[in-house]
């Protein structure tokens, strides 16, 4: 890909790891309180992943916050697991699973690699609103394809920062040093796009309802 064009990277060593915990952790009630941005969006995102779905399938989805978009896609599935590094964004997620009649959804405090490394497979993984703040977002693309049995599905919704948000980039550093600012990764939709495809993934669909608004992707790992 043109050299202007790589994904730019802040925050790739293992002490960021804990930072970023800690600041999600910080920040999941205010997380848990704040609107969604684009209710229309949302939805047509929700109802072209489930029509995805069978009753059959065993779903992933990772960085999953507080759990909002887990507890609606998984009466659509046979089992859904879901997690995240924060151990406070679940906590109010299980809360708000205590509220439903829901049976099939688990979460879990941990990381896609570590899902890896168990060995358990999925027939689909979803990662919403979360590859820009991961420490390496190829290398968490590659791990959401390995987790997927063949013919697999990896749904995303991503803001890729370097079309959308280019300004801030100068705040980061001073941001990160206040504590305001988790990790974060400025790659444009051409880039995440080429990433996919590298690694195997065919995209079958890629919507972005606005300017500045998220991609929104699907791709099938081949089987």
């Amino acid at each position: 890909m043109p050299e202007e064009d790589k994904t730019t990277m802040i925050d790739v060593s293992t002490k960021y790891m804990d930072r970023n915990t800690r600041f999600w952790n910080r920040m999941a009630q205010k997380y848990a309180r704040s609107k969604i941005a684009d209710e229309d969006a949302y939805q047509r995102k929700l109802a072209m992943t489930q029509a995805l779905f069978t009753d059959e399938m065993k779903v992933l989805e990772f960085g999953c916050g507080t759990g909002s978009t887990a507890i609606i896609h998984a009466p659509f599935v046979k089992h859904y697991h879901a997690t995240d590094i924060s151990s406070e964004m679940l906590k109010i997620a299980r809360q708000k699973l205590e509220a439903t009649q829901i049976n099939n959804l688990y979460f879990e405090v941990t990381t896609l690699e570590s899902t890896v490394k168990s060995g358990d497979r999925f027939d689909a993984v979803l990662g919403h609103s979360v590859l820009h703040l991961v420490n390496d977002m190829p290398e968490t693309v590659q791990q959401a394809y390995d987790v997927l049995e063949p013919g697999g599905l990896f749904v995303s919704s991503t803001v890729c920062m370097r079309d959308s948000f280019w300004f801030v980039w100068p705040l980061v550093p001073v941001g990160k040093l206040l504590g305001l600012f988790p990790t974060i990764q400025f790659f444009s939709r051409k880039t995440l796009e080429a990433t996919l495809e590298s690694v195997g993934f065919s995209i079958e669909q890629s919507w972005q309802p606005k300017k500045r608004a998220a991609v929104f992707l699907i791709a099938r790992k081949p089987h």
